[in-house]
């Protein structure tokens, strides 16, 4: 039982990510003739904000299980953190390494979507946070 709940609470931000990507995939028509946007950027970026998401996610959660309060607020500040440069790095990469085709609706979009994760991560760890015995 306590196996199947592991990841009860991150379930949502997978529904999103999987919401987006069916997205992503299928409109198509929408993304480049209205958005401008580029989709293999959106769908690559989507699985790297999911991915780095799910890494802070893990840190946060395993703070959680330590019952000294300094560890948990390190642990979130470190997730953050974390987090935050993984994306300057992915962002960095994608700005400097494709100058010439960098496609700057994908990118704002991504942007917003980084958001999106945060708001749902910080939302999963508040719900864990109520539901812990000594929180």
């Amino acid at each position: 039982m306590q196996r199947q709940n592991k990841f009860k609470q991150f379930f949502p931000v997978v529904l999103i990510f999987i919401a987006l990507n069916v997205f992503f995939i299928s409109g198509k028509h929408i993304i480049e003739r209205r958005w401008h946007a580029d989709q293999d950027v959106l769908i690559t970026g989507n699985v790297i904000l999911f991915l780095i998401t799910f890494l802070s996610f893990f840190i946060a959660k395993n703070g959680l299980k330590n019952t000294n309060p300094n560890a948990f607020v390190r642990s979130v500040y470190g997730s953050i953190m974390a987090k935050l440069f993984l994306c300057m790095i992915a962002a960095a990469i994608y700005i400097f390494g494709f100058r010439a085709t960098f496609n700057k609706p994908a990118f704002f979009i991504l942007m917003g979507l980084y958001l999106v994760y945060t708001f749902f991560e910080v939302a999963a760890l508040q719900k864990m946070l109520r539901g812990k015995a000594n929180g």
